[in-house]
């Protein structure tokens, strides 16, 4: 007890010197709970009384204030990393990165900034296995204001390794994985979310398949049951329809190369029976007329016929398929840790899939390039 009481007597000591330093007084501030309805969020999250708590990764969230600064007070069970933005969209390149660690800790998200409205964007970059974070509260130095509207186009992205963005930032196949290199906000979900302006938020996990995760790890426990939970660690809490607060115009699947992985593979009717259970969930939560689209990958032709097989077998309405080659892109400067595709190797799997998203939605494609 008395470590956590110094440890918060050291927090308040720091945030009381960083008020004095930018020569704001503790009158002209605001505090708000992280649950303000203030505060706007993507992606799965509990809210319990002013707390807010998530480890899902891309989890983002948007708050607009006035003053020359804002901090936020969080905890984690692990630890994280997030992208921050200051008074600018979501883009490849964030304004700086931040790193919860801890219990009750402070962190100083934007200094010094012009007397007038800001907005900050922040987002959870790495995925639930390095940790549970829980949000408390935000400390303005004026105002905290409501939230801007959030964007009309929405998109869900149910996937493994490639939608976290494993090593993404990495340049070399032979790195091992580290949190610091991996950052979803790189990967082919974020870039086509960019792309079309619109919101999004992930349902992915490292390692996941659809029958079988890689090299067997906890079978019987695949991404088909962690679609159902509010957070990637738990089982505790269930995602349905009671849980859901915003409804996709799009659901995008991508998954399989687990259940390839290690030079095995399911049999094409337990792979299909546990697709379309996968399928019936997402119907079930935004019923028939939203679109799904299943994307298979690369690593093996094979994954192609059993996704292909599953879509036909469901019976289902608005659902399509489609499938990456194997060339499409370099085995070498496209990848990044672990033989994962890098920054440039999800831009080219981004451009890829664009066009099915334009057709599933009829959102119009831009002639711009992807970022």
């Amino acid at each position: 007890m008395k470590n956590l009481f110094q440890l918060k007597a050291i927090t308040m000591v720091a945030l009381v010197a960083f008020l004095a330093a930018s020569g704001v007084s503790a009158k002209g501030q605001e505090k708000a709970a992280a649950s303000d309805g203030r505060i706007m969020y993507n992606g799965r999250v509990l809210k319990t009384g002013s707390d807010v708590s998530f480890d899902w990764s891309g989890v983002n969230l948007k708050v607009r204030f006035t003053g020359t600064y804002l901090a936020m007070r969080a905890s984690d069970s692990k630890a994280n990393y997030f992208n921050v933005w200051i008074d600018s969209p979501f883009s490849e390149k964030a304004d700086r990165i931040i790193r919860t660690s801890g219990k009750d800790t402070t962190i100083i998200l934007a200094d010094n900034l012009k007397r007038g409205e800001h907005e900050i964007i922040i987002q959870k970059r790495t995925e639930g296995e390095q940790g549970t974070v829980t949000l408390h509260e935000f400390t303005a130095g004026g105002k905290i204001l409501q939230a801007m509207p959030e964007n009309s186009r929405y998109i869900e992205f149910v996937g493994d390794s490639y939608t976290c963005g494993f090593g993404t930032e990495s340049s070399d196949p032979e790195d091992p994985f580290t949190p610091e290199t991996e950052n979803c906000n790189l990967a082919y979900a974020a870039i086509i979310s960019r792309y079309f302006d619109a919101d999004y938020s992930l349902v992915c996990h490292s390692g996941q398949g659809v029958a079988r995760n890689y090299d067997d790890f906890r079978p019987g426990y695949t991404m088909v049951d962690r679609y159902s939970q509010v957070f990637d660690e738990s089982t505790v809490h269930i995602w349905d329809k009671k849980a859901i607060e915003r409804v996709p115009d799009l659901v995008v699947v991508y998954l399989g190369a687990n259940d390839f992985s290690t030079e095995k593979q399911p049999s094409l009717n337990f792979f299909t029976s546990r697709y379309v259970e996968l399928l019936g969930k997402i119907k079930d939560n935004y019923g028939d007329e939203i679109p799904v689209l299943c994307l298979a990958a690369k690593i093996d032709p094979a994954i192609f016929s059993y996704v292909k097989e599953a879509c036909a077998r469901s019976g289902m309405k608005n659902i399509s398929y489609a499938t990456m080659q194997e060339t499409a892109f370099n085995w070498d400067s496209d990848l990044g840790a672990r033989f994962h595709p890098n920054y440039t190797g999800q831009k080219k799997m981004a451009s890829i899939i664009i066009p099915y998203v334009s057709t599933a939605t009829g959102w119009e494609m831009k002639a711009e390039a992807y970022r």
